[in-house]
């Protein structure tokens, strides 16, 4: 039977609480509506959404958290699914100033936060993972950040790609995530989202589950 289709994919999500200068997050909004909004429109075959976290806009004082959602969902697909199945994490962040979708190649090995993080923490030029070496250090997703840009274009969403998630909490998550991929054999991608000022609710719904059928 496992042969005849693709594998079965499970993809999580994750989105941010409110942060200096954004008392709104629309990523927490995304993803604590998206079961529910999926499971109204449906989802493609051979694709479940698994886990939906919003995290604390934090760095170093949430990592814990972090790492006990990466790992938790882990765990969980060993239980449940054959080895066949996929294991993909969409992480949302929101870029307050931008006008469309950005969907992140990569991430730095460099925290250097504008501000204060929500636990107080305001690094500048420390490496996010010391073992990976200097803040120069880059890691790439394994997800075809192109094709899946090209796709949502072609579905009429406003959407680029992006080399740079900047320095703060967005790009200190994805360093993280990247590298937990690379270790556990799962994927990671990061999207940066406007403001529901500039795309508002509905769209930005509508986005994030065309996202994971592209994702799959």
């Amino acid at each position: 039977m496992g042969s005849e289709g693709p594998p079965a994919v499970t993809i999580h999500v994750t989105g941010f609480k409110k942060f200096h200068g954004v008392s709104e997050n629309p990523t927490e909004t995304i993803v604590c509506s998206l079961k529910e909004y999926t499971k109204k429109k449906g989802l493609a075959k051979g694709l479940t959404l698994g886990s939906c976290t919003v995290l604390e806009t934090a760095g170093q004082g949430a990592l814990s958290t972090l790492y006990q959602t990466l790992q938790s969902a882990s765990s969980g697909k060993d239980s449940q699914s054959s080895s066949s199945g996929k294991t993909i994490w969409v992480h949302f962040g929101v870029n307050s100033g931008a006008t469309r979708f950005a969907i992140e190649h990569q991430a730095v090995n460099e925290a250097t936060f504008r501000c204060p993080d929500e636990l107080g923490w305001k690094p500048q030029k420390v490496p996010i993972i010391p073992a990976d070496g200097g803040i120069t250090h880059v890691r790439e997703t394994t997800l075809p950040v192109e094709e899946i840009s090209k796709a949502l274009s072609k579905k009429g969403y406003d959407v680029m790609t992006s080399d740079d998630a900047g320095r703060f909490v967005c790009n200190y998550v994805y360093y993280h995530s990247l590298s937990f991929a690379e270790q556990n054999g799962t994927k990671s991608l990061f999207v940066h989202v406007p403001l529901f000022l500039t795309i508002d609710e509905e769209i930005q719904m509508q986005f994030a589950a065309s996202l994971l059928e592209e994702t799959n």
